[in-house]
């Protein structure tokens, strides 16, 4: 073979390679710049929640990923954030559940595209409570969120008491953003309240002559009184005719609020000194004891028309309504019956339970 004929097999074989190199650094690119934008560069089986305290980069992302168990080419996922300028991701709490491009993955960390936290109040809770279960969602601690009910320049803005401005703090379920601070929230409920219950019965508050506070400070009361939504139009009546009437509304919940413990109340806790016990004190306590939801304000607004002036708890957990203390007396009698009765049951079930024990021994 003569040297005409090896330098063209060289020359066929380096174009050959060339061609093959060319070709399959083509595939490469493509599948790399297709991922870019294509819907399959990331698969997330789960929806997970990636939550930045501060400005972060990539080693922080690909620490979090990690920790989710998230499967990505680390490489790739580098070459593409590299590409594409999104190496900073914003402080912010950002959920995925799906196929995603490193586009569409990276940017919206990086534009701060934050996803909705959902925040879920219910009613007749503390505000230890409230504040717990809001920080536990957020970025911020309880203790921060906290702080806001004795803020006195921020009370004093909103005209509220530290009672009143919790009172407010309408239960249901709330969409915000992770990065929102503790008076951000509190003034987003405080809107939904307005929307909600200030604005829609305005005519109703003047027409019985009460102030918004002064109602939501009453239907705390049945709030924490009522075991069944039926019924609290019908306690919400009970504690208007004892108003009306000059009586004292003698409520357990305020005596409750008062030694700040719910429990079976002793005969001398109604004579605890305490400006929320309606037993010692007349007419409304100086703010809620908790917290009401929609439907508590709207029976306190439009109570049940009767002439109820007492009611004792009955076995199912309800309540029987008598209008005359005779009445009520005997009703009572019957709820300490059976109260005795239960308490009777329980002493002989726990002495067999330890005749049991003692017998194994």
């Amino acid at each position: 073979m003569n040297l005409l004929n090896l330098t063209s097999i060289n020359r066929s074989e380096l174009i050959t390679a060339s061609v093959v190199f060319i070709i399959v650094l083509s595939v490469v690119v493509t599948s790399r710049l297709t991922r870019l934008t294509g819907n399959e560069a990331i698969e997330i089986s789960t929806n997970i929640q990636l939550t930045f305290t501060e400005i972060s980069d990539l080693d922080d992302l690909e620490y979090k990923l990690d920790s989710l168990s998230v499967s990505y080419d680390s490489e790739e996922l580098r070459w593409a954030a590299t590409l594409l300028g999104w190496r900073k991701y914003q402080r912010g709490s950002y959920h995925f559940e799906g196929h995603y491009s490193y586009n569409d993955f990276l940017s919206k960390m990086t534009r701060g595209i934050q996803d909705a936290v959902e925040i879920i109040i219910l009613p007749g809770i503390t505000i230890e409570r409230y504040s717990s279960v809001i920080a536990e969602q957020m970025h911020f601690s309880r203790d921060e969120l906290l702080s806001v009910f004795s803020d006195s320049v921020f009370l004093q803005e909103k005209g509220l008491s530290s009672q009143e401005l919790f009172g407010r703090m309408l239960p249901n379920t709330y969409l915000t953003y992770w990065t929102r601070t503790p008076k951000e929230i509190i003034n987003q409920i405080l809107n939904e309240f307005n929307n909600k219950v200030t604005e829609p019965y305005e005519g109703r508050f003047k027409e019985l002559r009460y102030d918004v506070d002064q109602i939501v400070t009453l239907a705390s009361i049945v709030e924490w009184e009522a075991k069944f939504t039926e019924e609290k139009p019908r306690i919400s009546g009970l504690y208007w005719n004892r108003l009306d009437r000059g009586m004292r509304l003698q409520a357990d919940p305020t005596v409750n609020y008062a030694l700040g413990e719910r429990r079976r109340l002793l005969f001398e806790d109604y004579e605890y000194d305490h400006p929320y016990n309606t037993y010692v004190n007349r007419g409304l306590p100086p703010g809620p004891i908790t917290n009401p939801s929609l439907n508590t304000i709207e029976a306190t607004l439009f109570p049940e028309d009767h002439n109820y002036l007492y009611m004792v708890a009955n076995p199912e957990g309800g309540h029987v309504f008598t209008e005359t203390f005779s009445e009520h007396q005997r009703e009572s009698e019957k709820w300490r019956i059976w109260l005795r009765e239960q308490y009777r049951i329980k002493r002989q079930q726990e002495a067999l339970q330890n005749s049991s024990t003692s017998s194994e021994g």
